[in-house]
């Protein structure tokens, strides 16, 4: 039975890295993978066939002691990852909304106005900061999706456009790696407090910046990048901004911001300081006019019920199979510890340099989703808040996925956004993502 709970993760794992050839969406595998893996744990369980693990490392069986502190176990570990998966979740929806009802308001507009240079290179840096900036305060995958809307503006050439659009992801990976609400993976790391806000800042801020100076740093060398290219402007800039659209951007992006001020405040999780964020930003909206002659008839465009709709709700659902069925893993008892403890064991007994196995976890990112990849870790390893592996794992399952296309969501974003070629990314891009992530990392063990 544990053979077949491992076999059902690993054949729901693959069935996720080819969605695309399988033409079939991620999600599905996800929950069903999800579900089987709990289903035939519980089904093992009960019938004595295999032992499960709580949080606290007590092993449960119905072969030996009282069976209802045996169930009373198995139902206790299942709610509370249930219970650590919803924080996420609630977490993520949240900000998924705000930045929706910034969007509906029209506040991304108000970027546009630092895009304002005919220079490639010069273009190259602001798209690259810009992104850098805004990846970290919403999220990468937000930042991409904002920055490829606006190059579409200002590069008609598709050629062209495609190599900035290569160049902002890897900006956008790299500026998420070092926030606690830039990337799922960070965020993750942040709710289970295995990071703190302070010590993700203060660790990763650096090697992130290299990460993105050094590829941004080569490009501006490279052909694409010289001479100057024709950005048209437009005399009805203004005229796409509404009256909310600034103001609506600020409140947005501070009501996120303060989000971890709220959790070193209260001590609450911060899906609670999100949940606070989303209330004031929706109750805003609904009184705010953002056109001259408003009127009640046209109150439904800029709605949060819109922006409800607008959210990306089957990555939510993905993240619930997948979080969900990793940890069934990290429930399911192999020789005496939890079964992605074993793995950690085996690797560290493998390969003695800890820091080797997170650098390979990093290339392992941009193969497979950076997200199990991550919750296997927070399952594998026991270290107290803010060590430093914690932080190693989140700069390389970050910024490892920029070293090809389907490596991170905001790849992935960029890919369909763009019908960005994997093979054209793999040719062009891949190798300046990879010397920025070998470069960031050797600075973080340098400083560390």
């Amino acid at each position: 039975m544990v053979t077949a709970v491992i076999l059902t993760f690993i054949l729901g794992y693959i069935a996720i890295v080819f969605e695309h050839p399988l033409k079939l969406d991620k999600t599905v595998p996800a929950l069903i993978m999800g579900a089987l893996c709990w289903a035939l744990l519980a089904v093992g369980f009960n019938n004595g066939w295999l032992e499960v693990i709580d949080t606290h490392d007590h092993i449960f069986s119905m072969g030996h002691g009282d069976h209802h502190d045996a169930h009373h176990g198995f139902s206790n570990a299942l709610l509370h990852h249930l219970g650590k998966t919803a924080e996420i979740l609630i977490f993520l929806i949240g900000a998924m909304t705000i930045v929706e009802i910034i969007d509906l308001h029209r506040g991304f507009e108000v970027l546009k106005g630092y895009v304002n240079t005919k220079s490639k290179k010069k273009l190259l840096w602001i798209l690259g900061i810009l992104s850098f900036i805004l990846s970290a305060i919403i999220d990468n995958l937000t930042a991409t999706i904002v920055l490829v809307t606006l190059l579409r503006k200002i590069i008609p050439n598709k050629t062209e456009r495609l190599w900035y659009a290569g160049m902002v992801v890897i900006a956008a990976n790299a500026g998420g790696a070092w926030s606690p609400i830039g990337d799922v993976t960070t965020t993750m790391l942040w709710i289970a407090e295995k990071t703190s806000t302070y010590g993700l800042i203060t660790k990763l801020v650096i090697p992130s910046i290299v990460c993105f100076l050094v590829p941004t740093t080569i490009a501006m060398f490279l052909k694409p990048f010289q001479g100057e290219i024709q950005v048209e402007a437009k005399a009805d800039e203004e005229s796409e901004r509404l009256l909310s659209s600034r103001f609506m951007l600020f409140l947005g992006l501070g009501a996120i911001v303060f989000v971890p001020v709220f959790k070193t405040l209260t001590h609450l999780p911060p899906y609670v300081g999100m949940m606070l964020g989303l209330g004031v930003v929706w109750l805003v909206s609904e009184y705010i006019h953002p056109e001259e002659d408003f009127t009640e008839e046209r109150k439904h465009l800029y709605s949060p019920h819109k922006a409800l709709s607008r959210i990306e709700m089957s990555s939510i659902l993905f993240f619930l199979g997948i979080l969900m069925a990793v940890a069934a893993l990290e429930t399911l008892v192999v020789n005496g510890v939890g079964t992605l403890r074993y793995v950690a064991e085996v690797l560290q007994n493998t390969i003695p340099n800890q820091d080797m196995v997170i650098i390979l976890l990093g290339f392992a990112s941009a193969i497979i989703d950076n997200v199990p990849l991550v919750a296997a870790s927070i399952g594998m390893y026991t270290h107290p808040l803010d060590d430093q592996l914690w932080h190693f794992i989140a700069y390389s399952a970050g910024t490892g996925g920029s070293m090809l296309i389907i490596g991170s969501a905001a790849g992935v974003a960029a890919m369909g956004m763009e019908k960005i070629d994997f093979i054209w990314y793999l040719k062009k891009i891949s190798w300046l993502a990879f010397v920025g992530f070998i470069a960031g990392a050797l600075v973080f063990m340098a400083l560390n």
